[in-house]
């Protein structure tokens, strides 16, 4: 008998779910968001969840119902990333940091519980090292920032440009299905998302301030090392996976082996967005881990 194809969609994972999208004044910068948790009036700390370079919002939706039940959650479009402003010039951390600072400020929120992914978790350990009072719990999740890689470096610049260059379906199918340990599906919905944002008009310009970091010179003066890594004081995980495309297991431990006190985790048969592709268990890691029960 034949398997009938499941559709992935990323209204059916918002289904049910009491969320919200709209748009924060973060500092004079307008800020798209996708938040949960706050249903009932029940006081919960914040949780915010950052993607990665040329993401939005969209790559938490498998995770926000999860945590919504003890977090006041949030997924943001990064600066100059989705629907977020676009400051017009290239994008180094510490614009980034400053932008999630001024976020932090919005939601009312004092301190963080902080969960990055690749780009996010580069800002994320940054926003951590030098602002140790804002973060209560930090999770770097296959993150960038400790290395520069050319052969990586290059494949992110030509993968993201062409999409944004000429936002047809394949070139943005390419894109996602790159970060992704399973090639054999096409990610429709997720593809949907990303190609309307990069048809956005002025977005080929958007997306070049986005690579700014892939750049050696510029990527050089960004990069994290033992000093950042060791002034982080949250408690952190870090989590990696069997497939990840930018970087292997082994550079996952030696950020861990540089954070005072850090978690090392590994999920198998994911790559890049492990929060995606097994959200199950990235669901039951992550909040094992915010909650304190592991």
């Amino acid at each position: 008998m034949a398997v009938t194809p499941v559709h992935e969609s990323v209204w059916s994972d918002l289904q049910g779910v009491a969320f919200t999208q709209g748009y924060l004044d973060a500092g004079g910068v307008r800020t798209r968001y996708l938040h949960t948790g706050d249903a009932g009036g029940e006081a919960k700390p914040a949780l915010v969840f950052l993607h990665g370079s040329g993401g939005h919002a969209e790559a938490y939706v498998r995770n926000l119902e999860a945590h919504a039940e003890h977090f006041s959650t949030w997924s943001i479009d990064m600066l100059g990333h989705g629907y977020t402003d676009k400051p017009g010039h290239p994008l180094e951390v510490a614009h980034y940091v400053d932008h999630l600072l001024t976020v932090f400020d919005a939601i009312g929120a004092q301190k963080v519980y902080l969960s990055g992914e690749s780009l996010g978790g580069w800002v994320a350990a940054r926003a951590a090292s030098d602002h140790p009072d804002r973060i209560e719990r930090l999770v770097l999740n296959t993150a960038g920032g400790s290395q520069a890689d050319p052969e990586v470096m290059k494949r992110i610049i030509t993968l993201s440009m062409a999409a944004a260059e000429n936002p047809d379906w394949d070139t943005v199918q390419a894109r996602i299905t790159w970060l992704m340990a399973d090639k054999s599906k096409g990610y429709d919905d997720i593809v949907a998302s990303r190609q309307k944002v990069y048809q956005q008009a002025g977005f080929v310009a958007a997306m070049s301030d986005i690579m700014a970091l892939q750049d050696p010179q510029i990527r050089a003066r960004n990069l994290l090392g033992p000093a950042e890594y060791g002034a982080i004081t949250a408690p952190t995980l870090v989590l990696w996976t069997s497939d990840d495309p930018t970087a292997d297991v082994s550079e996952g431990r030696r950020i861990s082996e540089m954070i005072p006190g850090a978690r090392f985790e590994v999920m198998s048969g994911c790559g890049h967005w492990p929060q995606y592709e097994d959200p199950k268990t990235f669901n039951r890691l992550h909040l094992d881990f915010l909650l304190g029960r592991a």
